[in-house]
């Protein structure tokens, strides 16, 4: 399966379906993603999107097994990453949002949880980082210490958690959460939409020069784990099922 996508109104409904795999994201999901992302940019009509996974997953990141998953050029990574959006996305997640999952989210102006949702990003257990966005998102969203414990400690965050952090802003009951993100959708369609839009890009614009010192950051840290011996064990040990043993280099 891949990223398919619905109207509902005047909103866009975006559900990544790939449970076999626990969502996790390859090039056709990338695609999708991009796909829909682009229609709910380009028709006027649509003033609103939701992005969500299936009943007991978000997404568990990048399908490590395949690694296709290339960035796009409007949306980077996952279509969505990078992508200058104008329109509000909100993120509905049940089950797990880990590593580029959480990301995905990250990337998002809103969140809506159900109870079933847990929040994490366990790149450094198998020797890597977070590449698409959570190392300065991450902080953003969260106050940096809890950031901080997620991205170098693993901790997971559960959806009530998340909500008394302020990650999240709703926590619905199981199978909930994308009815009302969509029902959070519809009351802000309910605004001009002009002024939403123009609201969401006085708020990016701040958000510049951060974001550009967040992505050199990345970059610079990614070519040193690139480099090290710690992120061949820890792929090898992925797929042999066995714990790394870590060289520190």
């Amino acid at each position: 399966m891949t990223a398919r996508h619905e109207q509902r109104g005047r909103i866009l409904v975006i559900t990544i379906d790939r449970p076999e795999k626990r969502n996790a994201i390859n090039a056709e999901i990338t695609e999708g993603i991009d796909r829909a992302l682009n229609e709910l940019d380009d028709t006027p009509e649509l003033w609103a999107g939701v992005i969500t996974g299936t009943p007991t997953m978000f997404s568990a990141g990048t399908d490590i097994s395949s690694r296709d998953a290339r960035a796009t050029e409007r949306g980077g990574e996952y279509g969505l990453i990078r992508r200058q959006r104008r329109k509000p996305l909100i993120a509905a997640v049940e089950g797990n949002a880990l590593g580029g999952g959480f990301e995905i989210a990250l990337a998002c102006d809103l969140i809506v949880a159900s109870t079933t949702a847990r929040f994490g990003l366990p790149e450094v257990s198998r020797g890597v980082i977070a590449t698409s966005g959570a190392l300065f998102r991450a902080m953003r969203a969260l106050p940096i210490n809890v950031a901080r414990e997620m991205l170098i400690a693993g901790t997971v965050l559960d959806a009530h958690r998340a909500l008394q952090l302020g990650l999240v802003c709703e926590v619905t009951e199981p199978e909930q959460a994308c009815a009302a993100a969509v029902a959070l959708a519809e009351r802000i369609c309910e605004a001009s939409p002009h002024s939403v839009q123009q609201t969401l890009a006085a708020i990016n614009r701040q958000l510049v020069l951060e974001d550009e010192a967040g992505w050199e950051a990345t970059r610079i840290a990614v070519e040193a784990i690139l480099a090290s011996e710690d992120m061949q064990e820890g792929n090898a040990a992925f797929f042999e099922k066995r714990r790394p043993e870590w060289k520190g280099r």
